[in-house]
């Protein structure tokens, strides 16, 4: 069976494959490989500790491993190979699984069998940038890096989670621990979870052990909090960056970068291109549609750091091509549309190289949305009006906007003033500050568009733990670091690069990055109105102000232009009346007026279409003889 689930994944490790059974304890471990470091067979997973107790299968890269085998060796430990995996199990002998966890700079998800103890150990990298699924199925536990890998096993019982979906439709996204099936959990990033003979038996999960976390970072930020200058912070953000840059460029395969021409991404590249010998290698997408189109800008600053560069414009048959490859590529509903251009992008890298460098997190780790700024100034004025006439204004404001918009169908300033409206009516409400970063940064739409099943579960604890950071602004950084960046960000790079067998390593990310960022005081992170002032003086080192200073444009596409002209056929199939009432999910008269009135251009209702559109796309393709299943490290306990 672990065959089959390693099988159903070769897009993660086309390189090589394997599979180690304990029958006695009914356990099976399968790996595939994206061979980066130490190409020769020393590196072929599943692997044992060289003492035997330990059985590990591991995708991810660990970036400081030179540093701890040089730690280890002077412990008394030899090597047959020149593998990171190796090396991550000597630490396991030498210093307990926690204090190596602790002491890895890296990005990870693994499995590993104590054979002695009969304990399996599952456990993800501290941001969460490699993923992992697990849970029973028919008397069954599974896991592995994607769901086609739970998929692919024969006790195998999708049912669809309602209580996913309705997060769904709020995020656009599926949080973790949830997962689309029922039965089925995400493992949170920087835990551990251990289970037992007892716990296979019972199949009742134990408590997560918790070996790094962001909430204890912010607090000793604010225990130890950054004394120096300003230029002092300037130098000591290069140096890090410097350090987890060169770290990343080890490879024994060609590398590359991502480049959009914004600060995040020139900063990665600027600091690459300083390590290396040659021209780094770069990508970009373009569109034909200005106000989305950021390839002018990568092209300048490639050209003046000397990167060979390569670009792609986005065509109407690439397009239509990508869009049918999503619910392949992402297993479970997913609708942030910057997946489609995502997945051109690690397409056109994947073309000449295996690895590519990334500049996401910049905005989470060092304040660059716009909303949190917005949503500070924008609370700081609603909360002097009271609730209850805020909420009795919200539905006039919201009927007479939409009513305006359909009826005369409004241009320029008059739309643009109108949308503004709209928007207000959709905040007035809040009850706090978090409410309104909620309503900010998660769907509006209020209408109940889900048919059926209960409604989205509120995360209690993460609230609580966020209402002990002072400043809604670090709260907001905090949410979108815990929640955003692992939820939606990093799922849509990881599962975009590795389907075409690219690996992403994202720099910003490094813990000892993330953690000096939450020593800063805010004057560092904002000033003048921006964002990111600190990385921002990093990268004025390499490039010049000019040529990287613009309103941010973010990796967003044209939509609603897409759905009403390319993507038309294609939508009105997903969302045919007929095939919406069998199913039985969504309202499918509110869906059908509403595209009615994308289409004719009333109304934009680009975004919550889109949700329904791509869980739509999701749900055909997980009819029988349609869907897959698969993982870069799997296994299966049957009791």
């Amino acid at each position: 069976m672990s065959r089959l689930m390693t099988d159903a994944i070769r897009h993660r490790g086309p390189n090589d494959e394997g599979v180690w059974v304990d029958a006695e304890a009914g356990i099976a471990l399968g790996h595939r490989r994206l061979s980066i470091l130490d190409l020769s067979q020393e590196g072929h997973q599943p692997m044992k500790s060289a003492n035997g107790r330990y059985v590990l299968v591991f995708n991810g890269e660990i970036y400081n491993f030179q540093t701890l085998r040089e730690q280890l060796a002077a412990r008394g430990h030899s090597f047959r190979g020149h593998s990171d995996t190796e090396v991550m199990l000597a630490g396991f002998c030498e210093w307990g699984i926690k204090a190596t966890l602790q002491k890895q700079v890296g990005m990870f998800a693994l499995a590993l069998w104590d054979r002695q103890e009969r304990v399996l150990h599952l456990t993800r990298d501290r941001i969460g940038e490699k993923p992992l699924y697990f849970g029973w199925s028919n008397g069954t536990f599974l896991f592995g890096s994607e769901l086609k890998a739970l998929q692919a096993h024969p006790d195998w019982q999708g049912k669809v989670d309602l209580r996913s979906v309705s997060q769904f439709l709020r995020l656009q996204r599926i949080p973790a621990p949830y997962c689309v099936y029922e039965g089925i959990r995400k493992l949170e990033p920087g835990c551990i979870l251990s289970l037992t003979e007892q716990d296979f038996a019972s199949q009742i999960l134990p408590k997560l052990q918790s070996y790094w976390s962001l909430q204890a970072a912010v607090q000793e930020g604010r225990i130890s909090p950054w004394q120096g200058t300003d230029q002092d912070a300037v130098e000591e953000l290069d140096r890090l960056l410097a350090r987890s840059v060169g770290e990343q460029l080890v490879a024994d395969v060609p590398l590359g970068a991502f480049l959009s021409g914004g600060i995040d991404s020139s900063t990665v590249v600027a600091l690459m291109q300083r390590q290396c010998q040659r021209p780094v290698k770069t990508f970009s997408i373009g569109f034909e549609e200005e106000n989305y189109n950021e390839a002018t800008h990568a092209k300048q600053v490639a050209a003046h750091l000397g990167t060979d560069h390569t670009e792609f414009f986005v065509d109407s048959g690439a397009l239509q091509k990508v869009i049918y490859e999503l619910p392949g590529v992402y297993d479970e509903p997913f609708a942030d549309s910057s997946e489609i251009p995502t997945l051109m992008l690690c397409k056109l890298a994947r073309q000449q190289v295996t690895v590519s460098l990334t500049g996401d997190a910049g905005d989470e780790v060092f304040g660059g949305y716009s909303h949190y700024l917005k949503t500070e100034r924008l609370w700081n004025q609603l909360s002097r009006v009271p609730l209850p006439l805020r909420e009795a204004l919200a539905p006039g404001l919201k009927w007479t906007s939409n009513a305006i918009s359909q009826r005369s169908r409004p241009e320029g300033r008059l739309r643009d003033f109108l949308k503004r409206v709209s928007n207000m009516s959709d905040v007035l409400p809040a009850s706090s500050d978090l409410s309104l970063y909620e309503l900010m940064t998660s769907s509006r739409d209020r209408a109940p568009i889900l048919r059926q099943g209960p409604g989205a579960a509120r995360d209690s604890h993460r609230e609580a733990v966020a209402q002990s950071i002072p400043g809604l602004v670090d709260r907001m950084m905090y949410f979108d670091t815990i929640a955003y960046l692992p939820d939606n960000i990093l799922v849509k790079v990881d599962r975009a690069a590795m389907a075409v067998s690219l690996e992403t390593r994202i720099p910003i990310l490094d813990h000892r990055v993330v953690e000096f960022a939450w020593r800063l005081p805010r004057s560092l992170k904002f000033r003048n109105g921006l964002g990111k002032w600190l990385l921002r003086q990093v990268l004025y080192k390499y490039v010049p102000r000019e040529m990287v200073e613009r309103p941010k444009m973010g990796f967003s596409v044209p939509l609603a232009v897409w759905l009403r002209g390319p993507l038309r056929d294609w939508v009105e199939n997903l969302i045919d009346p007929t095939r919406l009432k069998r199913e039985g999910f969504f309202d499918h008269e509110l869906i059908g007026k509403r595209w009615q009135q994308h289409k004719s251009g009333a109304v934009d209702w680009g975004d919550a279409l889109w949700t329904v559109i791509m869980f739509q796309s999701w749900l055909g393709s997980q009819r029988p003889g349609v869907s897959g299943g698969g993982v870069l490290a799997s296994c299966g306990r049957t009791m």
